[in-house]
């Protein structure tokens, strides 16, 4: 029986070791997938045209400290952008307005309104005259 209990405690000292090397893994690719969008999204706010284009800065400078925040990103993207201008275009801080969605403007009828809100606009209506 101990024989068993030993071949079980190699077998699951072996299985634990392959799990810490994955979660290692995930690890590793989890903060740079953190640092990666970080980057884009601050090259967006330079005016980035292409995103491929931050192929050709150098990474291992920018990092995650202890609070999971990006340190370095906006460093590395304002190097790349004096060193390649033409990757960017005009800067944007902020998103691109979209053109409103066209709403019916209807005057609401005097059968529609309360009899306050009746008084107000035939207030409104003798004040404009």
């Amino acid at each position: 029986m101990s024989e068993e209990m030993a071949a079980l405690g190699e077998e699951g000292a072996a299985r634990a070791a392959v799990l810490e090397a994955r979660i290692a893994e995930l690890e590793v690719a989890s903060r740079e997938a953190v640092i990666r969008a970080e980057l884009k999204a601050e090259a967006l706010r330079a005016g980035i045209v292409d995103l491929d284009g931050l192929k050709l800065a150098d990474t291992s400078a920018v990092t995650l400290d202890e609070r999971g925040e990006v340190v370095g990103a906006a460093v590395l993207v304002g190097a790349l952008r004096r060193a390649k201008p033409w990757l960017f275009g005009v800067a944007s801080s902020s998103s691109v307005a979209g053109v409103p969605l066209a709403a019916v403007v209807r005057a609401k009828s005097a059968t529609e309104m309360s009899h306050a809100e009746w008084q107000a606009a035939r207030k409104d209506m003798i004040r404009r005259r």
